[in-house]
């Protein structure tokens, strides 16, 4: 259906059934909601070019990737969670605007776009503990919205997972299981989510007054070679774990190959827990068979948060001055067959 269709059958001019489409404010609002409604229903989509010069926005949103090395291109979480914004910011019209920039141009990169407008906000994924992207973007005016948390939060809007509350309870499981030899593969500790982790599994340790081992406690890029390395070196000592909390599934794949090799059975001579993002392409496997997951996890749908970081960003661009908007999601702990009781 092309426009003049669309207008003969609503009895109106092309004229006001662009305008609202468009975003033109003098349509009365009855009417938009009408026009719309009737776009929807037939699948037609407005002219985007037309819809800029309306607005006055670019219709697109910027994501920046700092390149520091070749786990950025494979990265099957950030994968995920680019298709969860996209589909948003499709429905939407908006356009994903992804500028793949060296380590030490990220800064460049948001000035020119600042300066260019050629995006009407920008998301903010990894952040670091104390990240100078947020002041950055808070000088520059443009809104943003953080996919996690630094340590001070409060002066802008933010979506993040309980990350401590999420790894205590994983810990807190295998302790439960008679657990006391527990190892710790986390991400990379410059990132907050990661600390945030770090602290869950520390605090569900020392509230049972159980040591942590230092040379049971990795912090990686989260890969399957990163889990089957450290997983080799721990169980192969002369002192070595009963159990891994593990902070993505991909690596905990990597420490039940280790396993695995070692004649080890998960759930029975060792026991693996992690976090699992829901990917796609790369699910806790066996999740709907009778026996359960493969492996016990605090679950949380990536894609989901990518479709939720991008519905909260386009409302900071409908309303940029309004308080920040902050949210926390809850993870779900599924019971797998990668945990059982600790071996006597």
């Amino acid at each position: 259906m092309n426009l003049r269709e669309l207008s003969e059958s609503l009895g109106l001019s092309q004229t006001t059934v662009s305008r609202a489409l468009n975003g033109y404010p003098e349509v009365r609002e009855e009417t938009r909601l009408r026009i719309q409604a009737a776009a929807e229903a037939a699948g037609y989509t407005p002219n985007s070019r037309a819809r800029r010069l309306a607005t006055g926005r670019s219709m697109a949103i910027g994501h920046v990737m700092p390149l520091t090395g070749r786990e950025e291109l494979v990265n099957p979480i950030f994968a995920d969670f680019i298709a969860g914004a996209g589909e948003v910011y499709a429905r939407e019209g908006y356009d994903l605007l992804l500028s793949m920039v060296p380590a030490e141009g990220a800064e460049a990169a948001y000035r020119q776009m600042a300066a260019n407008a050629s995006v009407d906000a920008v998301m903010v994924q990894a952040p670091t503990l104390d990240d100078p992207r947020i002041a950055l973007l808070q000088d520059l005016g443009l809104p943003f919205l953080v996919h996690g948390r630094t340590a001070n939060p409060s002066t802008y809007s933010w979506f993040d997972v309980a990350n401590v509350r999420a790894f205590r309870r994983a810990t807190d499981l295998l302790l439960d299981l008679g657990h006391r030899k527990i190892a710790l593969l986390n991400g990379q500790e410059t990132l907050d989510f990661a600390l945030r982790r770090r602290r869950g599994f520390e605090d569900a340790m020392a509230a049972r007054n159980v040591a942590v081992t230092p040379q049971w406690m990795r912090a990686e890029v989260m890969t399957e070679q990163y889990g089957y390395r450290a997983a080799c070196e721990m169980l192969d000592a002369e002192m070595s774990p009963t159990a891994f909390v593990v902070s993505s599934i991909i690596p905990a794949i990597g420490v039940r190959r280790a396993a695995g090799e070692r004649g080890l059975r998960t759930g029975r001579d060792i026991s693996i827990i992690c976090h699992d993002d829901a990917l796609s392409y790369m699910g806790n496997d066996g999740l709907n068979a009778p026996e359960g997951p493969a492996f016990t996890a605090t679950r949380s749908s990536i894609r989901a948060a990518g479709r939720r970081c991008a519905e909260i960003l386009l409302r900071l661009i409908d309303d940029p001055d309004q308080p920040p908007i902050q949210e926390l999601w809850e993870t779900e702990l599924t019971l797998g067959r990668s945990t059982g009781p600790a071996p006597t």
